[in-house]
């Protein structure tokens, strides 16, 4: 191709991007034992922007089932404690001043599948972002071919390496969910 507007490992990073993504995610569900990545996914409302939570406050562990959370700014410790309450993580922050203090609930047979649930809507997300990057490779592949900067045969041929990569993410997406479903499940 003369233009080089397909470009393959563009593709597969944008779709390890979405992978990248998940594990992050899942980081941030909770198994019983406290990590201070669990608040990762949070984002907190900060003078008009939203703010992931480390950039505004140090998380850190003091004991195995609580968190800590020292915010900077005293203006903001009510914006992270809703942030926190409204994560869907089943977290209820305790206010000390600048400080939240986080017990971690026992997780329950409910709770675990609340938890399994969202983890469940994180592989979909992640699904779709691969298919989406999917779908804008075929259509640099498409577009290619109809300003005859590829044949044919290049067209399909590199059609199905980018189906072989979709197929290939999507199925380590789903063998992240199944680690980590596991991983909740288990008491």
């Amino acid at each position: 191709m003369s233009d080089g507007s397909f470009d393959l490992g563009d593709i597969k990073k944008r779709m390890t991007g979405a992978v990248s993504k998940l594990k992050e995610e899942y980081g941030g569900l909770h198994t019983g034992r406290a990590s201070a990545s669990m608040l990762d996914p949070i984002t907190v409302n900060s003078y008009g922007a939203q703010m992931p939570l480390n950039q505004v406050a140090n998380v850190n562990v003091p004991e195995a089932r609580m968190l800590s959370v020292q915010v900077w700014d005293k203006s903001l410790v009510e914006a992270v404690e809703k942030a926190i309450r409204d994560s869907n993580l089943g977290l209820n922050p305790m206010t000390e001043g600048t400080t939240l203090r986080i017990p971690l609930p026992e997780l329950n047979e409910e709770r675990r599948r609340e938890i399994s649930k969202v983890a469940g809507q994180y592989a979909e997300a992640a699904k779709i972002a691969v298919r989406n990057v999917r779908r804008d490779g075929m259509d640099q592949l498409k577009a290619a071919e109809k300003a005859s900067d590829i044949g044919k045969d290049e067209h399909h041929k590199s059609g199905e390496d980018v189906q072989a990569a979709t197929d290939s993410f999507i199925k380590e997406i789903e063998d992240l969910f199944d680690a980590k479903e596991k991983d909740i499940m288990t008491v």
